[in-house]
């Protein structure tokens, strides 16, 4: 296939639904965990799910970069442009999430900080261009997809001399984390039999960082594509390692993905970061060498050392299940704030604010309302 439309053909959909229902065991359960929050996203705007089996399921992970992030990464964040003065630069989804005390950085800006959203790091450096006498701090987050970009600013600055600019690192690492999402599932955890594998992600590590899971958890994993026909296509082929027993890391995403990933990205972020020892996740806790700090060389251009806040201790708003949902051990219906006092024009967790929040995409495709009858879920939204 070469068009994007053919990635959502409907008739494709049901010829695949068809042969994932005659392949599945009705005997057994399979619990397919999506990795990354843009395949949560396509499963319930195309209606994925509904196409599967009642025996098969999908699972959410925390593969939303915004919702991991814990309340008190922003806290200083904020801190950062208050007690500082910085101008701050973040991205559009950052902006809403809640911080301790239902702050955040929207509430901040209104408050009078200088606190700008931005849509590239090149953005952030040309603010500091623009204004040397003004201390400009790119808020940096997510996984391994959007830390190149970072990688590169800081190059740049440092080339320039830009003293005026300067990175709060918040890059984290996808092996990690999934590694404690096995660990911790069974009988008091997430029940899970295969893994669909992040798609952007894994285009700048390549598959080879996965071959752990069936080595040391006996779970097979494919690397999934973020098209309809793609998630499809990779829960097949989970499908039939479970079945005849395999245990393998696959990639489905052939004409983005290699075993090897983008070498020479690997090499600009192995050159600008460092792994930390450890850092907190929501909904996971601290995990070890699961993120990146600014490294040595770069010092001189790290926010965290140039601008020190006294760290705050943060808690999550009451009877907000999102750290759960991160976990897949809950899904954001199971949530008792879900579409009542939680909405997105009122947030009570990332969750909910992120593009890639698993609350976000119930909400926006209705999976939180009762389904028709009769209604055909093929593909649904694709228009």
């Amino acid at each position: 296939m070469k068009y994007i439309d053919e990635f959502r053909d409907g008739a494709l959909a049901r010829g695949l639904a068809g042969a994932i229902a005659a392949e599945a065991d009705p005997a057994r359960e399979y619990r397919l965990m999506e990795f990354c929050g843009g395949h949560t996203h396509a499963i319930y705007r195309y209606g994925v799910q509904d196409l599967m089996p009642a025996n098969l399921r999908f699972v959410h992970g925390p593969g939303c970069p915004v919702c991991v992030l814990p309340m008190a990464r922003i806290d200083q964040a904020i801190a950062m442009a208050v007690e500082h003065g910085v101008t701050l630069c973040t991205y559009g989804d950052l902006m809403r999430v809640p911080a301790s005390e239902r702050r955040s950085l929207l509430k901040a800006k209104a408050g009078g900080a200088d606190i700008r959203m931005i849509y590239s790091t090149q953005d952030a450096l040309a603010i500091a261009r623009a204004d040397a006498d003004r201390q400009v701090v790119l808020f940096a987050i997510g996984f391994e997809t959007t830390t190149p970009p970072t990688a590169v600013v800081l190059k740049v600055a440092r080339a320039e001399g830009l003293g005026n600019f300067s990175v709060f690192c918040n890059h984290v690492l996808t092996p990690p984390a999934l590694k404690t999402i096995l660990a911790t599932a069974g009988p008091d955890g997430v029940q899970l039999d295969g893994i669909l594998g992040p798609s952007h992600v894994s285009t700048i590590i390549g598959s080879r960082p996965y071959e752990f899971v069936p080595a040391q958890f006996g779970k097979p994993v494919v690397i999934a594509g973020f098209e309809p026909l793609d998630v499809m296509q990779s829960a097949l082929m989970l499908v039939r390692q479970i079945n005849q027993g395999r245990c393998t890391v696959e990639n489905q995403y052939t004409r983005a993905v290699t075993r090897d990933g983008n070498v020479k990205a690997q090499g600009l972020m192995a050159e600008v970061f460092a792994p930390r020892d450890s850092f907190e996740w929501r909904g996971l806790g601290r995990l070890p060498h699961s993120a990146l700090r600014i490294a040595d060389a770069y010092a001189d251009f790290d926010a965290e050392r140039r601008f020190p806040v006294a760290p705050g201790q943060a808690k999550e708003i009451r009877g907000c299940e999102c750290p759960s949902v991160l976990r897949g051990v809950m899904e954001p219906t199971d949530c008792k704030l879900f579409g009542t006092v939680c909405t997105p024009e009122n947030p009570m967790g990332a969750c909910m604010v992120s593009s890639e929040g698993a609350c976000a995409a119930y909400w926006s495709y209705g999976r939180f309302r009762p389904t028709k009858q009769g209604a055909d879920p093929v593909l649904r939204g694709a228009a």
